[in-house]
């Protein structure tokens, strides 16, 4: 038996596995509408078909002013809505569970995309950029200084996670996952590197996760009881005097009873140049220490690159379930090639693809 390939059960929604696609930024909107097309398709269209058990879809902006770059996905508006839904049928048809990560870059926010221009840093208004918003009037290193969001605008901020949760159910999505890591709005309330406010929203570390407990309290209604709610966080701004492990645990323990169901744990990003102990799965430690000390389910994720190390992490308890990315992207079929490694014999090989099943069908 392979703990890595067990269904797993989160709330309602049933993964037919523990070994999951991670949301990957595209920065793939050509038409800078925020709304998926062909790549989208594609790319996420060939995850379902590799024998994941969830499929998460980037990180998706719930206004345009939360975007990173204005080739970011989003899900303000119905037609963007509308063009997901046609992505997350195709992704049922081939039996996986569809994510979608909603999130806000705040003071991330406007920026080059990391590819296809060698321009770095926050984009000009001439080029089409926009200002920022954060806890703070605090820049993120290079980045143009954002504006500290007033309670008016944290309140548009919890009002468009929820309008986009709303959207991101009619589009068919099984898990919605709200993007507390990297950086992003989120981290940048909770990290008080990122977070010098002195009202209700900072200060203590209740206050710094106020934004995303409401946040959540939100998501929860709009989705009703059946689907999944995720969080991201990044477990450590690798950083004297900033977000850790410790706090990590603490909140998502207030994140489960405000109505989050499963925490997948991530590292960094809120603090540039911070030296982060890259290593096969170095992440998997935080994973497991949230996952103990908060008694919450967890993902890893980070440099896991082969079948006998995704399912050590599962089978040892580390994590409930093991994210991929970078493997994923070399190998799309990764899954259906770490059950053939395992031992586990998989019923949901594509039929189109049959053929190439291990051990190999005789060619006729």
């Amino acid at each position: 038996m392979s703990a890595l390939f067990e269904p797993l059960t989160v709330r309602g929604v049933t993964m037919r596995n523990r070994l999951w696609a991670a949301p990957m930024c595209q920065y793939a909107i050509e038409n800078r509408d925020g709304a998926p097309a062909d790549w989208h398709l594609m790319h996420l269209g060939s995850l379902a078909t590799g024998g994941a058990g969830l499929v998460i879809a980037e990180a998706t902006a719930v206004s345009p002013e939360g975007r990173i770059s204005d080739k970011d996905t989003g899900l303000w508006n119905d037609e963007q809505g509308e063009a997901w839904a046609h992505i997350v049928e195709f992704m049922h048809t081939q039996g996986v569970r569809a994510g979608i990560q909603l999130s806000h870059a705040g003071r991330k926010a406007s920026v080059w995309p990391a590819w296809g221009t060698d321009r770095r840093g926050t984009m000009s208004p001439v080029d089409g950029g926009w200002p920022t918003l954060s806890a703070s009037a605090l820049p993120f290193t290079g980045y143009a200084t954002p504006t500290a969001l007033g309670f008016s605008g944290i309140k548009q901020v919890v009002a468009d996670f929820r309008a986009a949760a709303r959207r991101a159910v009619d589009a068919g999505f099984d898990v919605i996952e709200i993007h507390g890591a990297h950086g992003y709005l989120v981290h940048q309330f909770l990290s008080p590197l990122s977070n010098q406010r002195t009202d209700e929203f900072g200060g203590s570390l209740e206050n710094r996760a106020r934004l995303l407990i409401r946040i959540i309290v939100a998501v929860r209604q709009e989705i009703g009881e059946e689907r999944a709610l995720f969080v991201r966080f990044s477990a450590t701004d690798y950083a004297a005097g900033g977000w850790d492990e410790e706090q990590t645990a603490t909140v998502a323990g207030w994140a489960a009873a405000a109505g989050a169901d499963f925490f997948d744990i991530s590292t960094g990003g809120n603090v540039a140049g911070a030296t982060i102990p890259l290593s096969p799965g170095y992440q998997v430690p935080f994973a497991r220490f949230v996952k103990e000390q908060a008694d919450v389910a967890v993902s890893a994720v980070g440099l896991i690159t082969s079948a006998e190390q995704a399912e050590q992490i599962v089978a040892s308890g580390s994590a409930d379930a093991v994210m991929l990315a970078r493997e994923l992207m070399r190998n799309p079929r990764f899954p259906l090639q770490a059950a053939h490694e395992l031992g586990v014999d998989l019923d949901y090989w594509p039929p189109q693809y049959a053929r190439a099943r291990w051990p190999a069908e005789p060619v006729r």
